[in-house]
């Protein structure tokens, strides 16, 4: 087997002393004197709108970011951060209706984590009587799609019986996140990027709020991009800006979504799979900050988001893409909506954009909001009501590498009070 090659990394030039003097120096402005600056919509919660404004006027080409060559740098995560609902669902769906899905020569194979148990039920729902490599009869086979769809969602086998056991690093990845890609092993990238495509069209063109029902589950049928986010990552790109894609789903499938905003390969990074001799998908994936190609242990998910940015857009190398960098090598913006997203929002130097879906941490560190930049902002479609009880941050709503649960803590080591949800 062979690694799929890393794309070459663009690093990030810092600004300069002298240009950050300059601007310094320089009299102050506002947005009536810069006529020439990209302006965002409204539609955004509260003063949302005006303190992102402030970041991208002072960092991007009106503030003469860009004048050394450098560019400042946003990224966003997709699902549910850029859309409303998960592309990476939305192509299971498809791929389960359409027979998407090849025989694996064994289930336990396709995870690292898969328990007996699991192997077992899929064993039993698939059935053996297509040939190995073959499409399984997912459409007519109610019972495999199920097994497949609750051991993705849940974690679960439809008999409750755990889908994954054994020990991973819980801040780098999740298995039922790194078995969705595993699950496409034997199609290439293009026939993955094919069913995504068709997954789309049908999503888009779906009705806001339709479901579907596929075995005994039941699934959103439609997908949308947020007007919003799609407006800020276009005002931002006007502004100089370098955007970023940064997700926890297939690389092939996340790829096709950004490209329809704009974002080409090259600024999309998401789960990058292993391709054998005929450049076909593997259950490996590429690791990160020097660890090796495996089975699911290093993807973009908490602190692996930070890895992949680190090493894909700043070109650091080796362990230190696990660690924080100085403020010239972080992004000025980042954008998430749940707790995978965490670490590498928080990096950001501007703006830590949160989409209100009640995970625990990710809000406990938004509504601290310890250094005055964090922004809360509600759904665009279908936010959700008020969490009624306080996030329990000062007991369990941090997630350690072992998987045990904890107080969220600042930087300085003090622990975050539990807090009140207050923007829905």
């Amino acid at each position: 087997m062979r690694h799929r090659r890393f794309r070459p990394y663009r690093p990030i030039l810092a600004w300069t002393l002298a240009a950050a003097a300059a601007l310094a120096a320089a009299p102050p402005t506002t947005p009536s004197t810069r006529p020439n600056c990209p302006r965002l919509s409204a539609g955004w919660y509260g003063d949302n709108r005006a303190r992102l404004q402030e970041v991208i006027d002072a960092r991007g080409t009106c503030a003469g970011g860009t004048r050394d060559g450098g560019r400042p740098v946003a990224a966003f995560d997709w699902d549910n951060t850029v859309t409303k609902n998960d592309v990476t669902d939305a192509t299971v769906s498809w791929a389960l209706r359409h027979d998407g899905i090849l025989r694996p020569a064994s289930w336990k194979a396709t995870s690292e984590w898969l328990t007996d148990a699991a192997d077992r039920a899929l064993t039993a729902a698939c059935g053996t009587r297509v040939p190995v490599g073959a499409p399984l009869p997912t459409a007519t086979r109610p019972r495999c799609a199920d097994e497949i769809l609750e051991i993705r969602e849940a974690g679960r086998t439809m008999s409750g019986a755990a889908a994954f056991a054994g020990h991973w690093n819980h801040r780098r990845t999740v298995p039922q996140y790194a078995w969705v890609p595993q699950l496409f092993a034997g199609h290439t990238p293009a026939e993955l990027s094919s069913y995504a495509r068709r997954a789309r069209a049908e999503a888009l063109a779906a009705p806001i709020g339709s479901t579907r029902t596929l075995g005994t589950h039941t699934v959103p049928a439609y997908v949308r991009h947020y007007d919003r986010q799609r407006d800020l990552i276009r005002t931002l790109r006007r502004a100089g800006f370098d955007v970023y894609i940064v997700s926890a789903g297939s690389e092939p499938v996340t790829e096709v979504w950004s490209r329809g905003i704009g974002i080409d390969a090259a600024h999309t990074i998401a789960i990058r799979s292993v391709l054998d001799r005929h450049g076909r998908i593997t259950t490996r994936n590429q690791g990160c900050g020097g660890t090796p190609a495996s089975r699911g242990e290093t993807i973009p998910y908490i602190d692996g988001k930070r890895c992949w940015i680190n090493q894909e857009i700043y070109g650091v190398r080796g362990a230190a893409a696990w660690q924080r960098q100085d403020a010239r090598h972080r992004t000025v913006i980042a954008a998430g909506d749940a707790d995978t997203d965490v670490t590498f929002v928080g990096d950001a130097t501007g703006a830590h954009l949160v989409l209100n879906r009640n995970k625990g941490e990710l809000m406990c560190r938004a509504y601290d909001d310890a250094d005055g930049r964090w922004l809360v902002n509600p759904m665009f479609i279908e936010p959700l009501p008020r969490k009624q009880a306080l996030y329990p941050c000062s007991t369990s709503a941090y997630t350690a590498p072992d998987g045990a649960t904890g107080p969220v803590r600042r930087r300085d080591g003090s622990v975050v009070p539990d807090l009140a949800d207050t923007v829905y």
